[in-house]
Order: C-alpha cells, then sequence, then structure tokens
C-alpha cells in the first residue's frame, strides 16, 4: 500500500528558533493555522479532480490532524504537529487514487492536486508562519501587559 507523501522544509533555522520562544501550546496552534491553511488550495484541487461519480469521495476531502480509527492504526505520528489533506474514512479512496486491478483503473486526484499546489503550499508554510507567530507573540506581551 502506497505511504503518504512526507515534506520536510529545510533552511528555515530562523522560523524554527522564533517557535520555540513561544510556549509549546502556542506554537503548535500557529503551526495547525498554518498548515490548514496551506492545505486548503490542494483540498480544493483534489475536491475538483475526484470522480463525481460518487459524489460522498469529492464532498469528504478535507485539511484536518484528524484521522479516523483505522487511519490512525496505520498512521505512524513523525511529527508534533501533522496535518492531513484527503477523504475522511472512505475505505474505497485509495481504489479511486490507485486502482484496483483490469476492470478499474486508477483516477487519480490526491497527488496530482499535490503536483498542482505544493509550491504555493510551501511558500505559504514558509511566508504565513512568521505572519502568525508575530501575531502571537503580540497577543502574548498584550496578555502579560495587563497582567502587570
Amino acid at each position: 500500500m502506497a505511504r503518504g507523501v512526507t515534506v520536510k522544509v529545510e533552511g528555515l533555522k530562523d522560523l524554527e528558533n522564533a517557535l520555540k520562544d513561544l510556549p509549546q501550546a502556542n506554537a503548535k496552534a500557529v503551526l495547525r493555522r498554518t498548515l490548514k491553511e496551506a492545505g486548503e488550495p490542494i483540498a480544493k484541487t483534489a475536491r475538483s479532480l475526484a470522480p463525481k461519480h460518487d459524489m460522498h469521495l469529492s464532498e469528504s476531502v478535507d485539511v484536518s490532524t484528524k484521522l479516523s480509527r483505522r487511519q490512525r492504526g496505520l498512521h505512524k505520528k513523525e511529527s508534533p504537529v501533522e496535518m492531513f489533506i484527503g477523504p475522511g474514512p472512505d475505505p474505497a479512496a485509495h481504489l479511486q487514487e490507485f486502482g484496483s486491478g483490469p476492470g478499474h483503473h486508477a483516477q487519480p486526484f490526491l497527488r496530482p492536486a499535490w503536483d498542482q499546489n505544493k509550491d504555493k503550499a510551501l511558500d505559504t508554510i514558509a511566508n504565513l508562519t512568521w505572519v502568525e507567530i508575530e501575531k502571537t507573540a503580540k497577543r502574548l506581551a498584550k496578555k502579560a501587559a495587563k497582567g502587570k
């Protein structure tokens, strides 16, 4: 069975250090907001490319931190913050993406959506994370000033 795509962005040491300066819960929230925003164009493209004879498939494509129970059982957590893009717990979704033999050819919709949007998604992650860090730092500073 094919695994999901894992992307590791390197060369963002300043960004990593700025995240470490935030409380852990705030840093995770910054990353969740950024990853959700970056994933939405991929999900939108996947919805438009998904086969329409099964409308539930295209309608189930979402961006989320949650997996179904079956997906959680198959998943190995690799990062403190993860975001998933794809159909919900539909057990037949992979058959559409990869096919199931001579009678049912592959109709990929997730991989083409990634291919069309990956550069924009990576740019969004790099740029929006800075914006979110700055907003969070200002909010925390304001809250700390009120507390004094």
